[in-house]
């Protein structure tokens, strides 16, 4: 290890890394908290297939528009001042989820949720790989995908005690408030510690160079990596923004006028990391078990156990993403879920109707569970946590507030329209129909990374080409 390396201030790069990864905890509790809430929901407001699709899917329509308008403010405004923003979206959806008394309601303040993980989604990420030296900056990227898996985790475990306490999600618990509403204002104790936490880590140095405070830059540099680095660093940053104007939306064209190859490539990412269908696991997987037999306490518990598998998928994925890099990640991920997609897909297929009109996979309910495991222990070692340490990284400095807002539109727009969907192919072509185009979509993903990714691993945020 070289002396410059021995000066870096690993512990509190670590520690500002952590805390904004708790935007990263917050994106995956509030994603995965209406997984317990959707009989609730049918309940309490009277919804059919479609509004209770669009219940459920709303708050995506938010993270679409907060990925979106959150990476261009932040360029004007901060990392860390628009990552407090979202943690007050944060605590403001999270409880007037819980009071809702109509399906409107319920809807503005998931939307407004929505811009709150939308905005952690992009700003979390940039944040860390602006702040990260190279050499571990996929690591600790990477713990964003861990802080959403355990937030996911957090809420499944949640709501599996308050169903279970309560008798069911609709039930009556504390205070006379049924159990569901509890299950998002549990979501209020992290989201004010997000919020109060912020206040403690410094601003993106990258940003306050961009913003002429020199400075207040050096300042938080010689705390991330000693004086002498701090020298280099900043000679670097300013020499890869001298040329350059004010971030704006036309960065992400060329000279010609149109859209440059690497913002196609952080679409393909942002788009494919939905069309394998891993957030019907995620908002959905209560209702996929029990539509194949299992009881709603058995359901929850399953989405307990596919949490955890996450977890370990994850920590696989830190501790060698920084050595054999993101592209052989991102391509095992792809083959292992086309092939365990395909293997979901068939057992669906092959499944009958008990006389309820319900399916019964009989013996290969177990090779469907297993399956389903494997498709997301897939997805967590690879697309899950790879795609997001990539558009954190893979944009140059001028245009990455830029591109991750384009990307971050994207992928929300994506997810959404797979979520919005899939209780409408349930009804119309069945969990086979679907699991099949999730399938077929693994599939493909496996030539875009082949012909288009390319590694990053590395290489100096000053360093990437547009």
């Amino acid at each position: 290890m070289t002396a410059q390396q021995t000066q870096d201030n690993l512990p509190f790069i670590i520690l500002i890394s952590v805390v904004a990864t708790i935007g990263g905890f917050l994106f995956g509790y509030d994603s995965g908290v209406i997984n317990g809430t959707v009989d609730g929901l049918k309940s309490a407001f009277n919804s059919d297939s479609i509004g209770t699709g669009f219940n459920v899917a709303s708050m995506l329509l938010g993270c679409a528009i907060g990925a979106f308008l959150a990476a261009r403010l932040a360029d004007r405004f901060g990392r860390r001042t628009m990552l407090i923003v979202a943690a007050v979206f944060f605590i403001v959806s999270a409880w007037g989820s819980g009071i809702a008394s109509a399906s409107m309601e319920f809807v503005f303040y998931r939307i407004l949720g929505g811009f709150a993980v939308g905005a952690a989604s992009v700003l979390a990420p940039a944040y860390i790989s602006e702040v990260a030296p190279a050499r571990y900056r996929g690591a600790l990227a990477t713990v964003q995908q861990v802080a959403i898996v355990l937030g996911l985790f957090c809420a499944f475990i949640s709501n599996y005690f308050l169903a279970n306490a309560a008798g069911s999600s609709t039930a009556e618990h504390w205070m006379e408030f049924a159990a569901w509403r509890w299950m998002f204002w549990m979501e209020l104790i992290p989201a004010i510690l997000f919020f109060v936490l912020l206040f403690f880590i410094p601003e993106s140095p990258r940003y306050l160079v961009s913003s002429n405070r020199v400075q207040e830059a050096k300042a938080v540099l010689t705390r991330l990596y000693g004086a002498a680095k701090a020298e280099t660093t900043l000679a670097e940053i300013q020499q890869s923004l001298a040329s350059d104007h004010r971030p704006s939306l036309s960065d992400l064209l060329d000279q010609a006028g149109k859209v440059r190859k690497i913002v196609w490539i952080g679409i393909g990412l942002a788009v494919f990391q939905q069309l394998v269908g891993i957030n019907v696991v995620f908002y959905y997987g209560a209702v996929l078990w029990q539509a194949v037999g299992f009881s709603e306490g058995d359901a929850l518990l399953i989405n307990v156990i596919s949490a955890g598998v996450s977890i370990i998928a994850c920590l696989i994925t830190i501790s060698l993403i920084d050595k054999i890099g993101r592209k052989p990640f991102l391509m095992l991920g792809s083959i292992g879920m086309a092939i365990t997609l395909a293997i979901m897909t068939f057992v669906f297929a092959n499944g009958s109707l008990d006389a309820s009109g319900n399916l019964d996979l009989g013996e290969q309910g177990a090779i469907a569970l297993v399956a389903a495991n494997a498709y997301v222990f897939f997805f967590n070692m690879s697309w899950g946590p790879v795609m997001w340490v990539m558009l954190g990284e893979m944009f140059p400095n001028q245009m990455r507030g830029s591109g991750l807002a384009v990307a971050g539109l994207a992928q929300w727009g994506a997810n959404f329209t797979i979520t919005m969907t899939f209780p409408i192919l349930l009804g119309a072509i069945g969990l086979a129909g679907a699991y099949g185009f999730y399938a077929f979509s693994a599939a493909v993903s496996i030539l875009f990374v082949a012909k288009y990714v390319y590694e990053t691993r590395g290489i100096k945020l000053e360093d990437m080409k547009g």
